[in-house]
């Protein structure tokens, strides 16, 4: 039996409208809503739409988010601990500094983000996709972007370590001044990221990846070779 979709707009929404509401049994759809400090948590609104909602400092603790849409969003410094996420996607969302602390990410996607200071700490990832997102600043620690196309990322000043970039190609993007204790790189393509700020003790980590001979001489430069 198809849900039917009830559509709120504009509204200042609380956890006692989000529960008066998710008694409808209804797909939900928020637009313009003000979410800012509301505690969600442990509510089911999977399969939800949230478009040019604010949601700062929302919780959304172990809340139930599975096959969500979230489009142009501000929610800076919102609680996604141990949400379920799979399947859910992000377009042109403010994210910054917001916890996915031991969230489920399978499959979730961000497209055009901003991720400064967010913390992806023991998430489970599996088909987990970032496009053109500001990643700066960011704990990843430990993720696994092997074998990936990485489009646009900006991992600058972003906590890599233990990361696994091995295989992958990166367009655009950035590494400058990140954190890569124990980071693997063998067999990457490098050559169109941004390496800036990489240190002499940090270069052997780079061994077995592929970078640009512009790239090369920086290195060199960075690390008080003179290139003639």
């Amino acid at each position: 039996m198809t849900r039917h979709t009830s559509t709120v707009s504009g509204e200042a929404i609380d956890r006692a409208r989000i529960e008066q509401l998710l008694q409808e049994d209804a797909l939900l759809v928020f637009e313009d809503c003000d979410f800012s400090g509301a505690d969600l948590a442990r509510l089911n609104l999977q399969d939800s739409v949230f478009r040019n909602c604010a949601l700062p400092e929302t919780s959304f603790y172990a809340a139930n988010l599975a096959r969500t849409h979230w489009q142009r969003c501000r929610a800076g410094q919102a609680d996604f601990e141990a949400g379920d996420l799979v399947d859910a996607r992000f377009e042109a969302c403010d994210l910054n500094n917001t916890s996915w602390r031991r969230a489920r990410l399978a499959s979730c996607t961000f497209r055009s983000c901003k991720l400064t200071g967010a913390a992806f700490e023991e998430v489970s990832y599996l088909g987990l996709s970032f496009e053109d997102s500001l990643l700066i600043g960011a704990d990843l620690r430990r993720m696994s972007f092997r074998k990936m196309t990485l489009v646009g990322l900006d991992f600058a000043d972003a906590d890599l370590s233990g990361c696994d970039f091995r295989e992958a190609v990166f367009e655009g993007g950035s590494l400058r001044d990140a954190h890569i204790k124990d980071t693997r790189f063998e067999g990457a393509d490098l050559r169109e990221a941004d390496l800036g700020g990489l240190k002499l003790v940090n270069a052997k980590l780079f061994a077995g990846a592929t970078i640009s001979p512009r790239q090369a001489a920086e290195l060199l430069r960075a690390m008080g070779l003179s290139v003639a």
